[in-house]
Parts: C-alpha cells; sequence; structure tokens
C-alpha cells in the first residue's frame, strides 16, 4: 500500500497497487515516521457491463461515475470496479477514472488485475520478469480477474451498464454536476436565472440579453452570455489518454481542413500529461493542426484546472466587465469549482479534449453543439460537430500508428535527471534550511510557536463568535484559494506593501510556501458566499462587537487581538475538492477553534484536526437552519480531556439577547490517536514530541 498528498495519486490504483492520497499535514507527520491511522472502510462495488456506445469518451463515462458516486455516497469509502465491461476498458481509460475518486468522494477508485493489466505492463516497456511474477502472484492470491470470476462480496454495490453512456460535460460549478452535451446549450439561459447557488447565476430576464464587443486583430466580435474566452486540454489523466488525445488532434486536423476558426476571444492552451503525448501527437502531424487552432504546447503540470490560466486579453476583459456578461471556461481537468479557473469564468465546464476544440470553435456553451453549425467552413457552408467528430475506427488506428512501446522507453529513461535549468539549481550543504527572511515565497510557519513538550490537556471551548456561516458544498477552493490574487485584497495589499508589482503577484498556488500570505488568503474566493452578509459574494464577512463589514482577514485580526475565539457554521459536504492543507492551517491562523457543519469531505475532516481544530457534525435531520441559528449566536462546547471518538458532544449558542439555543452534535474525532493530535493542537505538534 502507498499514500501520497497528491491527488493524481489514485491513477495507481489502474495497476492496482492500493494507494491513496491524503493530506499535506498527514503526509509531513509521515515523513517524520508517523503511522496513518483510519477506521476500517466500507468498500463498495460498481459493476460495469456493456460497451461504451460510438463516439463517447472516457471522459464522458467518468462524468457518469462521479455524478453516480454523489448521489449514492461514498465519501471515506472504498471502490473497486468489476464485471465484464471491464474488459473492454484501457488501461488509460480505467486511469481516467481512478483519478476522479476525490471528485467521486471516494478514498480510493480500485480495479483488478487482468489481462488488460499485463498488456499495459508490456506495452509501457516493463520488464518481461516483472510481468511473468504480477501475473503468477495475482493468479496463486485469487486477485487475477477474468469475465468468469464469481463477483465479489460488497458492503454496498452501484450498477452501470456503459452502453447508456452519452457525450456529457460537468459544470457550471462542480464536478458531479454532469449535463448530457445535447442539453448543455438549451438549459443555459434558464440556469443564468436560477436563484444564485450551486448551479444557478441570479440574473433576471432584463439581463439576458446583454452583450459586448471585442475588438481584437483587425476583427470584432460579439460577446454574450455563455461565451467561451477559454479552452484548455489541461494537464491531468485526460491529457494522458491516447483515445482522448489523439481525438481532439482529429477533431482539430478536420476543422481545420474545413476552414473552421477559434473565435478572437477564446484562449486556448495544451498542457499535455506526459512528454510520451507531445511526441505522439508530433509524430501523427496533429500538433500541427492542434497549433493553427491556438493549441499550443505551454508546459506540464497543473494548468488552467489549478487557477494557472493566466490573463486573459485585456480587449476580452473589457468587454466582459463593461457589460456585466457570465462567460465560461471549458476545460479537460477534474475540478471546476467557483472562482477556481478565472475570476471572470462564472460557468466553468469540464469535458474531453476533443470536445474542448469543439467548443473553442464555437465559441459558446449557449449554443447547442449538437444541433447548431460550429460555423462555416471555407466552402460557405455549416460544418456540424458530426461532420469533424472522428470514428472509433479513426481513433484506434492512431493509437496503433503512433502510440508505441519506444517512446515510453525513450522518455522515461531518464525520467529523473531533470532539466538542464533544474540540474542548476544551487542546494546548500547544510542540514537545516537557510530561511531568507526577505523572501514572499517561503516564510518559515509559525505553527509550532508556544509548544510545550509537556502533556496538555483537552479544555472546553467558550465565548466563540461565528466568524462564517456557510451553504452546502463549500469546497477547499473557497476556503483556500490557490488562483489569483485579487487587486485590493488583504494578500494584494501585504505585496504591495512588500515592493511587489501586480504583474509579479503571481497566484496563492505559487506563495503557499508564505503563511503571511496564505493566512490573508483564506475565505478570499471571489465567489465564497457567507451567509452573514446574504445576498453578496467574496471575501466579506461581520465582526460581530460593531456589526462592520469587512474581509475574513481584517476581522479575524481584530477577533485576535480581542482575545475572541472563532468558529465556522457550515452544510453539507464541507471541504469537499482538493485536499489543500492550507484550507484547514488558513482557518487556524486567523484564529478558528471549531467547525461545525452537516457534513464533511474525508481529507479535509483530517487535516482540520491536524491544525488542532475540532470538526463537530450536526446530528442527522439538524442544521444550523433547523436550529434557527443565525451566526450572531456566542458558542459554547463542552469537551474534555477525557474525550472519547465520535463521542456526542453539547454545544450552547446564546444570543445577543440572551436566549440559549443548547443541541447535541457529533465529534468528528474519529480515532483514539486523532484525540492525541488534537489534545497536542495538531499531528506535527504530537509528531515533535515524539521526536523530543
Amino acid at each position: 500500500m502507498s499514500i501520497a498528498n497528491h491527488f493524481n495519486f489514485c491513477r495507481i490504483l489502474i495497476v492496482t497497487l492500493q494507494g491513496w492520497g491524503v493530506g499535506g499535514i498527514e503526509a509531513e507527520a509521515v515523513m517524520l515516521d508517523q503511522p496513518i491511522y483510519m477506521l476500517v472502510p466500507d468498500v463498495v462495488g460498481i459493476k460495469l457491463t456493456g460497451l461504451l456506445p460510438p463516439g463517447v469518451t472516457a471522459t464522458d463515462l467518468v462524468l457518469r461515475i462521479t455524478e453516480l458516486c454523489r448521489k449514492f455516497g461514498v465519501v471515506g469509502k472504498f471502490i473497486e470496479f468489476y464485471g465484464s465491461g471491464l474488459t473492454n476498458l484501457s488501461i488509460p481509460d480505467r486511469a481516467t477514472l481512478s483519478n476522479m475518486a476525490p471528485e467521486q468522494g471516494s478514498t480510493v477508485s480500485f480495479f483488478p488485475i487482468d489481462d488488460e493489466t499485463l498488456s499495459y505492463m508490456r506495452f509501457t516497456g516493463r520488464h518481461a520478469d516483472l510481468i511473468d511474477l504480477t501475473e503468477r502472484y495475482a493468479k496463486e492470491q485469487g486477485l487475477f480477474r477474468t469475465d468468469e470470476t464469481p463477483d465479489p462480496e460488497f458492503t454496498q454495490v452501484m450498477e452501470l451498464d456503459l452502453s447508456t453512456v452519452e457525450p456529457s460535460l460537468a459544470g457550471p460549478k462542480r464536478p458531479q454536476d454532469r449535463i448530457a452535451l445535447s442539453e448543455v446549450g438549451p438549459t443555459y439561459r434558464q440556469m443564468l436565472i436560477e436563484p444564485s447557488g450551486i448551479k444557478g447565476m441570479g440574473l433576471f430576464e432584463r439581463d439576458l440579453d446583454r452583450s459586448g464587443i471585442v475588438s481584437k486583430n483587425n476583427a470584432d466580435e460579439k460577446i454574450t452570455h455563455g461565451a467561451v474566452v477559454i479552452a484548455a486540454i489541461t494537464s491531468c489523466t485526460n491529457t494522458s489518454n491516447p483515445s482522448v488525445m489523439l481525438a481532439a488532434g482529429l477533431v482539430a486536423q478536420k476543422a481545420v481542413e474545413r476552414g473552421l476558426k477559434v473565435k478572437n476571444y477564446v484562449k486556448t492552451s495544451l498542457a499535455p500529461g506526459s512528454l510520451v503525448v507531445t511526441e505522439y501527437l508530433k509524430q501523427s502531424g496533429l500538433l500541427g493542426y492542434l497549433e493553427q487552432l491556438g493549441f499550443y504546447l505551454v508546459g506540464y503540470g497543473c494548468t488552467t484546472c489549478i487557477g494557472n490560466s493566466g490573463p486573459l486579453d485585456e480587449a476580452v476583459e473589457k468587454a466582459i466587465v463593461d457589460n456585466d456578461l457570465v462567460v465560461s471556461a471549458v476545460l479537460s481537468g477534474n475540478r471546476n469549482f467557483e472562482g477556481r479557473v478565472h475570476p471572470l469564468t462564472k460557468t466553468n465546464y469540464l469535458a474531453s479534449p476533443p470536445l474542448v476544440v469543439a467548443y473553442a470553435l464555437a465559441g459558446s456553451t449557449a449554443l447547442d453543439i449538437t444541433r447548431e453549425p460550429l460555423g462555416t467552413g471555407k466552402n460557405g457552408q455549416p460544418v456540424y460537430l458530426k461532420d469533424i467528430w472522428p470514428t472509433p475506427w479513426e481513433v484506434s488506428e492512431a493509437i496503433r500508428q503512433f502510440v508505441t512501446p519506444e517512446m515510453f522507453r525513450e522518455r522515461y529513461a531518464d525520467v529523473f535527471t531533470g532539466t538542464t535549468a533544474w540540474q542548476k539549481i544551487e542546494v546548500p550543504g547544510t542540514e537545516l534550511y537557510a530561511w531568507n527572511e526577505n523572501s514572499t515565497y517561503i516564510r518559515k510557519p509559525p505553527f509550532f510557536e508556544g509548544l510545550t513538550i509537556g502533556r496538555e490537556q483537552i479544555q472546553p471551548l467558550a465565548d466563540m463568535q461565528v466568524l462564517a456561516l456557510f451553504g452546502d458544498s463549500v469546497t477547499t477552493d473557497h476556503i483556500s484559494p490557490a488562483g489569483q490574487i485579487a487587486p485590493g485584497s488583504p494578500a494584494a495589499l501585504y505585496l504591495l506593501d512588500k515592493g511587489i508589482a501586480q504583474k509579479d503577484w503571481n497566484s496563492y498556488g505559487s506563495r503557499r510556501g508564505n503563511d503571511q500570505i496564505m493566512a490573508r488568503g483564506t475565505f478570499a474566493n471571489i465567489r465564497i458566499r457567507n451567509q452573514l452578509v446574504p445576498g453578496v459574494e467574496g471575501n466579506l464577512t461581520i465582526y460581530h462587537p460593531t456589526g462592520e463589514r469587512m474581509t475574513f482577514f481584517d476581522a479575524a485580526m481584530k477577533y485576535k487581538e480581542a482575545g475572541i475565539p472563532l468558529c465556522i457554521l457550515a452544510g453539507k459536504e464541507y471541504g469537499s475538492g482538493s485536499s489543500r492543507d492550507w484550507a484547514a492551517k488558513g482557518p487556524f491562523m486567523q484564529g478558528v477553534k471549531a467547525v461545525i457543519a452537516e457534513s464533511y469531505e474525508r481529507i479535509h475532516r483530517s487535516n482540520l484536526i491536524g491544525m488542532g481544530i475540532l470538526p463537530l457534525q450536526f446530528i442527522d435531520g439538524e442544521s444550523a437552519k433547523s436550529l434557527k441559528l443565525t451566526g450572531t449566536e456566542t458558542f459554547a462546547i463542552d469537551i474534555s480531556d477525557t474525550s472519547v471518538p465520535q463521542q456526542d458532544v453539547q454545544v450552547s449558542a446564546t444570543a445577543p439577547d440572551g436566549t440559549v439555543t443548547t443541541f447535541k452534535a457529533v465529534s468528528r474525532i474519529d480515532t483514539p490517536i486523532e484525540i492525541q493530535y488534537y489534545r497536542d493542537g495538531g499531528i506535527l505538534r504530537t509528531v515533535l514530541k515524539k521526536l523530543a
């Protein structure tokens, strides 16, 4: 078994290595010899039968699985795929499924060893002795799957007939919100006028006809709601899958040959999942067609999906802002949470790489690209999606011709050597890191200040004010954004004070080694909705002693100066999304002592405890709303040093008029070792005490 602190690690499950992602805080502790503790999970089986229809991609399948898993509820559970449908799923297709385990909610999404596994090992240049050992071991242990293998026993079971999967996108704000391709355009206007929330934009009918003009490259383009301003084939497992990457290239080839062009307001980019992808796109000649449509290679690693989309063209930004337009990004990544991709794209859709190319050509998510033309060809005739969509034979033939074992052997023979720039990095030969006090990227963190070696006591929490009152699906991107630093925000003012010009601010993700910036960026997402300030989006809360509105950071610092501890009230799926340790470290630095939510995402719950923040869960059927909590109350939590895992805890909330509401909540400190972590003020403090 293996663990890692990056969600892409989930893809190892397709070659039957058991492993999963953990929070960065836990991973740091493991590096210091602290074991991982966990409750024995339920194992949910997903039985796959049938075949994917022609034209349906692995991305379409993974979006259907993600939707299915979120509706079923698999947080904290293992998933294992089984059934005859596996026979027709390639290893790259399986990788696409496993890689979205975090979006599905599962701890792991696992595939058994079978003939396809062995074929993949041969194809990618594994040694014959290793392949033979893998096969013999799996068969001796009864772990080798065939179509005749009896169904394993599971805690629960779901079934999916692959023939029912259809071309799809997911959005506009969450990966689990799948929408059939044929419904994206027809429902877009309705989505705009639905109440602001998980799906709606909260516009009025009178707002729907707003438009602007983008003047660029001596051409004017009309831009309206739904305009695709970002089309990104962005680096992830999607972009390591030959079937969808070559399909994207074939779509580009056919589009170019028919004379189609990308609209001038669309920002395009190509970030392949590996060097091998670039190689077979070159060998096939398809990279040139992608480049003719603007999909030039921008690099490798997380790009648009993590918020590294970069700025839009000034003319495009001006048209959006001046006309208050709701515009879109279409990307082939895993995550599309609010405020993550770009500050100006309010509707963000996950799609397969070939559909990213198609939407770049269409230029709008308000267009029904299954029925309406993508554009006009050089012969003056309309060109439809069906005209440029490759057949399964064309895709498989491209894979057969241009994806070879030699590519993997050559590209990975010296993969650990690194680039010339990497090799030139000077590393001081000291045992301890030499902190640079002037660095705005890396600072010595304050997490161990005040640490004592002796045994500490768990004390009741009292006199807590509410920093935020949230609804459902508040993600780690809401809590600790990784994207652009907004002008006027506390983090921006900090950088300006340090003499850093706006062009050099970079992103929160790039500056996560600086606690001062990350504390200021906590809850700074431009789309976050704090119910203490209803009807407002963005970095704003109430400082209760005076009733003033201010940023979360500014309020938190005033509370800290006054010696007032803080808590957070939230709905379901609190902390879903990226396994971002700063979504716990940031609230810790702002003085948050407890969170009371209806449910948690697995890694975020663990990270909260890892930073000494108490996670409580409302009893089933109760919530802040049902208990009529407004967030203006002062909270007390009756917890003591004799606490045990998952015990009921009494909480009291005293309103400004003196009315007291008392209720029970469940401690989500799930294991005895987590009791110790919480007692010590976090897992890293526990580790340091053991080392002392």
